[in-house]
């Protein structure tokens, strides 16, 4: 069975540097019937254990630290039984939100095997010192957290964020992917490379 990606749109908030917004989130899930990456726990676990349903969750992987990204990821690690992945340079993000240390270290070049397609890690900080996107070749895909969104890139005017940095991420580690993969958000719409390029400056 090939690999699909499911969409679920979870609600919440996301609070830094003082501030709290109300924010909706897309979790994504890469899989067949049988497996499953998990891809951003926001906000909701219940609703991410329901639609993952009876499959083995290969990995819950976090694109960032920010916690509208992570706060619902323990839960869902002590539900499924899943290992947690995030690039240590988000250390001190994750540490905002738990006690406990995440499983694994998400570096680049990471690769996760679900449902017969390879999902790579590709490190594009600026958002935050840790965003990480993910790639699926075979799908034409590629999931940028909040780094890449359609319209343009992700914010950077809070803490940790840099935006000569996210902007060289995105130029380098992204723009370079084949013109018709589709870009899969932390929020909002899809879009494609090709249609983004016109969109960095």
């Amino acid at each position: 069975m090939v690999a699909r990606i499911e969409r679920l749109i979870t609600s919440g908030t996301f609070s830094l540097d003082g501030g709290t917004w109300d924010v909706d989130n897309n979790v994504w899930l890469v899989g067949d019937d049988d497996e499953v990456l998990v891809i951003d726990a926001a906000h909701n676990a219940a609703a991410i254990v329901r639609a993952v349903g009876d499959r083995q969750v290969v990995a819950l992987v976090c694109t960032h630290g920010h916690n509208d990204h992570i706060n619902a990821a323990g839960e869902v690690r002590d539900a499924l039984k899943c290992p947690i992945w995030i690039n240590s340079a988000d250390t001190m993000l994750w540490e905002a939100v738990y006690d406990d240390a995440p499983d694994h270290d998400l570096v680049d070049g990471t690769t996760f095997e679900v449902a017969g397609s390879t999902v790579k890690a590709i490190h594009t900080p600026g958002h935050s010192p840790g965003s990480t996107s993910l790639y699926a070749e075979d799908l034409e895909a590629v999931f940028t957290g909040d780094t890449l969104f359609h319209g343009g890139p992700g914010a950077t005017g809070r803490s940790y964020s840099d935006k000569p940095t996210i902007l060289e991420s995105i130029r380098t580690r992204l723009l370079t992917l084949p013109t018709g993969t589709v870009v899969h958000t932390g929020h909002g719409d899809t879009t494609t490379i090709a249609a983004e390029v016109g969109n960095i400056s």
